[in-house]
């Protein structure tokens, strides 16, 4: 799995060049950042989906560790409804004062673009980005019932028995829902798409049968796939994960085209002051750092950014570059 996975050429170079160039800004002079009076109350973190989920547990792993660093609460604030995009919305309109954030992903700053016409922000241009949380592979996933062996047989039975089947997610505009249009695309099926309150519940679905088959990012996945309860068939990554070995990538059970990076990332209202900016950045930073965290992350199969991976132009670059990748992925082609 990596990052730079569907970004240009021109784009990775780019990319790389302005996060070492200002890697200092956010990493190095802490005791400058110390100087700038913020925070001075509360954080609000606001996550777009259902507590216990999977963006919701990056977010209270790494605010945890940055609480410490600020010297100031954080409060998690779950805002569910329209694929994260009423939470993002409310973020946007914000304070830029750095006490309230959202951790966004590529339904809330990316696929909605494409899947809400009348989107009340722009992902690239009603934020300002703070840093890159994880990246954490998706895994294409079937009740334990389910009659393919393999993802072959898999898209032999889904395209012959696409109007009986239902697949799960976390509402429109979700990374689950995002994630599944992409794998529907390419294997040209139109299923009946249940939605959920967030993965949590659409998991549980699955696990009791409910449904059929649903994309879900690898730390929701990964207690139910190691108690036996689902079957997974690919991972939509580049690499294997360590974390289930067995389960081959998208590419080696012949679907390339299924490359899903389901990344996090910390944004704040746009016009949010740099020292600011700065110093959330230098606390996500300290936070991927530590050692439980980066462990607590890695066991669930989330992959924890290099330190010229966390700059917020890479963040800002990966908003743009998923932006136009789906765009292309709901107008019916293939990235």
């Amino acid at each position: 799995m990596n990052l730079f996975d569907g970004v240009s050429a021109a784009g990775r170079a780019a990319i790389a060049l302005m996060a070492l160039w200002l890697l200092p800004a956010s990493a190095a002079e802490p005791d400058r950042l110390d100087q700038i009076d913020f925070p001075v109350r509360t954080v609000t973190v606001v996550v777009p989906f259902a507590k216990g989920g999977p963006t919701d547990t990056v977010a209270r792993l790494i605010t945890a560790e940055m609480a410490k660093t600020l010297g100031q609460p954080i409060e998690i604030e779950n805002m569910l409804g329209a694929g994260g995009t009423l939470a993002a919305t409310r973020v946007a309109h914000a304070a830029p004062d750095g006490h309230t954030l959202i951790v966004g992903h590529l339904g809330t700053h990316g696929a909605a673009v494409a899947l809400f016409p009348k989107l009340a922000y722009r992902p690239d241009k009603d934020f300002t980005p703070v840093a890159l949380l994880t990246e954490m592979p998706v895994l294409l996933l079937a009740r334990k019932q389910f009659p393919p062996k393999d993802l072959s047989e898999f898209a032999s039975y889904v395209k012959s028995h696409t109007d009986n089947l239902n697949v799960a997610h976390a509402g429109f505009g979700s990374v689950s829902y995002a994630s599944c249009l992409l794998l529907n695309r390419l294997l040209k099926i139109d299923p009946t798409g249940v939605p959920f309150s967030g993965t949590g519940p659409a998991l549980q679905a699955l696990v009791e049968g409910q449904v059929d088959y649903m994309c879900d990012q690898i730390v929701n996945a990964v207690p139910a796939l190691r108690e036996g309860k689902v079957k997974a068939y690919v991972i939509a990554a580049s690499e294997r994960d360590p974390v289930v070995p067995d389960v081959p990538t998208a590419r080696e059970a012949g679907l390339p085209g299924f490359q899903v990076g389901a990344w996090t990332g910390l944004f704040a209202p746009r016009g949010t002051p740099e020292p600011i900016v700065a110093k959330l950045n230098a606390a996500v930073s300290r936070a991927l750092d530590q050692s439980d965290v980066r462990t607590r992350l890695t066991d669930l199969g989330a992959l924890v950014p290099r330190p010229e991976q966390r700059a917020p132009v890479v963040l800002a670059q990966l908003v743009q570059e998923e932006i136009s990748r789906w765009e292309e992925v709901v107008k019916g082609t293939t990235p």
